[in-house]
This record gives C-alpha cells, structure tokens and sequence, in this order.
C-alpha cells in the first residue's frame, strides 16, 4: 500500500528488477513479476494518506471472511476494512491486538501466489511484543491448531515462534513478553522476506535509490539476509537465494 505507486514501483523494479502488470484476480491492482511469476502486490492508498502510511500488507487466504472477521474481533483486535468484494472475491484489512496489520482474501488468486512458492515471498515474519500470545491469536482465527496440514513450534535457537505449512517454514514470530519495556523504533508489524541472487547489490541498490539499510547482511536461520526500508518507510527484508 503506497501513497505513489509510481515511485514505489520505480524502486523495487531497480533494487529486485521486479516488472508489473494489472491484474484482476486478487486483492492488488498491480502485480509484480519475476519471469512471468507474481511476487507481491501493489495499491494506490488514498490521497492525503501521507508517506508514512505505506507499507507490506501480509494477505491470508481464507474460506470464509466473515468467519474471521468476526474471530478477529472477538479477540478485542480490529476489523478496519471489509469484508468487500473485490474482483471476484472478498477482502479485509484488520490489525492484531498489538497493532500489525495484515490481510485476509477469500476467493480465487495466481496460483504461484502462495510463500516458498516460485519467486513468491521465502518467509513472513512477525515483529510485536508479545509472540507467544500473537501465536495464539493467530491460530485461533486461522484454525492452525486444528489444521493436520499446519504446525506451530517454538525455536529455541532462534527464540521464535515458527509456523509451517505441510512441514514446510512458512512465518515466524517473534518478540518478547507483555512486561518487556517496548522500543520505540520497532512498531508491530508483518515483514516479507524476498529473495535475491546476489544480496549485497541488491543492499547497494537500495541505498542508491534511497532506500535505508536497517540491519545490514547477516547469517540467521534461512541464509544471509537483511532488513530494509524503501524510501517510503515501508520496511522489507531481503533473503540471498
């Protein structure tokens, strides 16, 4: 979601060597590509939304929005857009008790769209206070508990909290407990892990299309990665492939 999508475009096409086309069968009104794939999603907020307003929007694909909806809000969480119907199918924008906003779409989609799948985002991560109780808020709108094909385990290496989907990672949340002092340059929020071939020019063509470098190249669990914000503020990691 960005106030110019004309800018953020430009940006991540220099930095992933993304392209674009419009598509009509999902949430976004313009689709990224890599080899024809789609990736990610792009939408034109509203004008006056302000820079600081853009952001990654993790999607959730569901059965049944309304179920969910009402399951989020029941949880005390926030229900901010939706369910609408958009090209075929049903979306909302909500937030978790702890502020991160995500998504969910009900209705059909690219079928490479899912993450792990083709050039399509390796790994989602959650940033917020309290992981454990994120944990089960998420699975208990999603039904994760209660799903044969999801898992939810804590990493102790890694202290994180990671869900897999038919044994395969697929997110990973992580963040302290309720009485941990917050820090005020971290705000709760969903992240999507891109992958790249070559992780330091990708760095440098951030930096050089005024982009910020928040956590420069590091090895973690999924290979050397690193943590950015485009020139929006939008915040994106990068994961070498």
């Amino acid at each position: 979601m960005t106030p110019d999508q004309r800018a953020a475009e430009e940006f991540y096409g220099s930095v992933l060597s993304w392209t674009y086309d419009t598509v009509t069968d999902g949430p976004d009104s313009r689709v990224a590509l890599v080899d024809g794939q789609p990736v990610a999603g792009f939408n034109a907020l509203a004008d006056g939304a302000g820079p600081e307003a853009e952001r990654w929007t993790v999607y959730f694909k569901v059965e049944d929005a309304d179920l969910v909806a009402e399951r989020i809000a029941e949880r005390g969480a926030t229900v901010a857009v939706g369910p609408l119907r958009e090209d075929g199918g049903r979306a909302v924008i909500a937030a978790d008790q702890w502020g991160a906003p995500f998504g969910l779409w009900q209705g059909p989609g690219p079928a490479a769209w899912g993450v792990g799948a083709g050039p399509a985002p390796a790994w989602l991560q959650l940033h917020t206070r309290d992981a454990f109780a994120a944990a089960v808020f998420y699975g208990e709108i999603f039904d994760w508990v209660d799903n044969p094909s999801h898992g939810v385990t804590y990493e102790e290496k890694y202290d994180e909290i990671v869900v897999r989907v038919d044994g395969h990672p697929v997110a990973g949340l992580r963040g302290g407990a309720p009485e941990s002092p917050p820090d005020p340059r971290i705000r709760a929020r969903w992240e999507p892990y891109f992958r790249v071939p070559d992780l330091d020019a990708a760095v440098d063509a951030a930096e050089r299309e005024g982009g910020e470098v928040v956590t420069p190249p590091q090895p973690g669990p999924l290979g050397w990665s690193a943590t950015l914000r485009d020139p929006k503020g939008a915040s994106f990691c990068l994961l070498s492939t």
